[in-house]
């Protein structure tokens, strides 16, 4: 879709949680003594060998969180914040560019990482859980988009409008990937978690540890429009190590 797979500049930047603004997975946070079983479930997922949609319940039968324990998470989210990534938000959204969080994540702790990097709230989406007035886990609802494979473009696709385009996907994840379909870019984080099936398939490949190199991305060759965003420029065009047309 669209004519940017050659680089910048993009109009707006999509960005997973987990594994790419952060450097954990909150669902294995969760896990406590389910932790090898959730965390071969999460990889098999993200790897695309089976649907998300047949292991998200699984993996929250198993753990079954209370609300405290999922905004522990948000909290654990805001210390694992990946090298460069508060830089890179503030750079983007400085310089014009809209920043959008797309999460299979926890709506709880997702928006905890959006507030912290000064995200507008209507701009972070993840997967909502139901809890008693006690905080109890109570279940959720497994048609939600993002608790399912395809869901993430499902969802995107259906901001029209209100998506400024070009737009650019980053991500390390399958479910990343499928968004590629409907934006103008897709770049794969490798920085904290390495998926070769989903970076073969990638328009750019983002090696880190810092998240740097997707402000070089969206901005394009020419640079910021913001002078002083020009050694954050300089830094992430150093960090772009694959490009393909």
């Amino acid at each position: 879709m669209g004519s940017n797979r050659g680089g910048g500049p993009f109009r707006s930047v999509i960005f997973d949680c987990d594994s790419t603004l952060v450097s954990v997975e909150g669902i294995d946070l969760l896990a406590g003594p389910h932790a090898e079983a959730v965390a071969d479930l999460t990889d098999r997922a993200m790897r695309g060998d089976v649907p998300l949609e047949e292991v998200y319940a699984r993996r929250l039968d198993l753990i079954r969180p209370d609300r405290a324990a999922v905004e522990e998470v948000g909290r654990d989210y805001v210390k694992a914040l990946v090298p460069g990534a508060r830089e890179t938000v503030e750079g983007l959204q400085a310089d014009g560019i809209d920043v959008w969080i797309v999460s299979g994540g926890l709506t709880l702790a997702v928006a905890a990482v959006g507030a912290e990097l000064g995200v507008p709230g209507e701009r972070v989406h993840a997967v909502d859980l139901e809890f008693g007035s006690d905080g109890v886990f109570q279940g959720f609802d497994p048609t939600q988009p993002l608790a399912r494979s395809g869901g993430k473009p499902d969802l995107v696709r259906s901001w029209g409008d209100r998506l400024a385009r070009p737009s650019l996907m980053v991500g390390d994840g399958s479910t990343d990937l499928e968004v590629r379909a409907v934006v103008e870019g897709f770049a794969a984080f490798t920085g904290v978690v390495s998926r070769p099936t989903v970076a073969a398939e990638a328009d750019f490949v983002l090696p880190g540890p810092s998240l740097e190199g997707v402000f070089a991305l969206a901005v394009g060759d020419s640079g910021p429009r913001q002078t002083e965003l020009i050694p954050l420029f300089e830094r992430g065009r150093s960090l772009i190590s694959s490009r393909k047309a």
